[in-house]
């Protein structure tokens, strides 16, 4: 079963710069700076791409970072290797310089689970409608195919929920209805391919009656990283397969677009007036094409929401 195959132009993104990243990850759009974040999380890089300027700037961080989002100061919420850490990223002395080394960030933990397993980290996350933070774990071993990773909420007050949802082998695909009473989540292990839907309290951040809202054994791909349109349709990254598909909140595949890259890694939705789908990508080790690791950008013909800040200070 397919949905209808669509052809928009799919470009590569120049401001990105012609360096792939190894795993492109949790593309934000910072609508007050017209720019494009996402994150390289083997080389411990958070990027920007300014698209009206084409300037690129890096920050390195001492560890692994897999997942970000803003507060409205401007301050990033992180997850990384080994927790959830507060950075500020620093501005270069000549704001009108490109390239160079990495800048530097201020750094500081805010809560870290206990994990059950060596070897783990966090992965997929993002801001709720209400502005609590939500992420989830993963053994980094995926052929190991250990269910230790759990999902977490991380609200306004600090406070890091014990798991809430746990069995996670790896942990993706978060995102919300336009009206945050549904939350999905996917885990994009080759065993598990599942995207499931919740209701969720949007007064207690707590999601409930879990189901399976999609099962990519029916499709092409594993789910990776998703973003919900203003139709409330869940768009989710199909790795493996070179494609993104589009769902209606029924569960109904009813679009696919190819892209260039074949493990396209999450998306998300920017530009000024929200209608440029952005897809960030990983380049694997054996094989990988001129294409991979490389950041794309769409306007599939619909519009996106604005990326929820987190609502606490940092």
């Amino acid at each position: 079963m397919t949905g209808a195959t669509v052809n928009p132009k799919v470009e590569r993104l120049e401001a990105a710069g012609p360096l792939p990243a190894a795993t492109g990850e949790s593309p934000v759009w910072r609508a007050a700076e017209q720019a494009l974040y996402w994150v390289d999380i083997p080389a411990k890089k958070i990027v920007r791409a300014q698209l009206e300027t084409g300037r690129r700037t890096e920050w390195l961080l001492p560890e692994q970072v897999a997942c970000i989002a803003f507060n409205r100061d401007g301050n990033v919420l992180a997850g990384c290797e080994t927790g959830l850490f507060a950075l500020t990223l620093g501005e270069a002395k000549a704001p009108g310089a490109a390239g160079g080394e990495p800048l530097k960030a201020t750094v500081r933990q805010l809560a870290a689970p206990a994990f059950p397993h060596a070897g783990m980290r966090f992965n997929d996350g993002r801001c709720d409608r209400q502005g609590r933070f939500w992420a989830g774990t993963m053994v980094m071993d995926m052929a190991a195919a250990i269910p230790g990773g759990a999902l977490y909420r991380f609200d306004s007050t600090g406070a890091l929920s014990a798991p809430v949802v746990d069995a996670l082998i790896t942990q993706n695909g978060l995102g919300w209805s336009p009206d945050g009473t549904t939350m999905y989540l996917s885990d994009s292990h080759p065993l598990r391919r599942l995207i499931w839907a919740f209701d969720y309290d949007v007064e207690s951040g707590e999601p409930r009656n879990r189901r399976v809202f999609a099962d990519l054994h029916h499709y092409a791909g594993r789910p990776d990283g998703a973003a919900v349109d203003a139709d409330g349709c869940y768009w989710i990254c199909a790795n493996d397969a070179g494609l993104l598909l589009r769902f209606t909140p029924q569960g109904k595949l009813d679009r696919q677009i190819a892209v260039p890259a074949v493990k396209p890694a999450m998306c998300a939705f920017g530009g000024r007036e929200l209608d440029t789908l952005f897809v960030t990508s990983i380049r694997p080790g054996n094989g990988a094409s001129e294409h991979d690791g490389h950041v794309f950008a769409l306007r599939p013909g619909v519009s996106g929401l604005p990326e929820p800040e987190f609502a606490g200070q940092l």
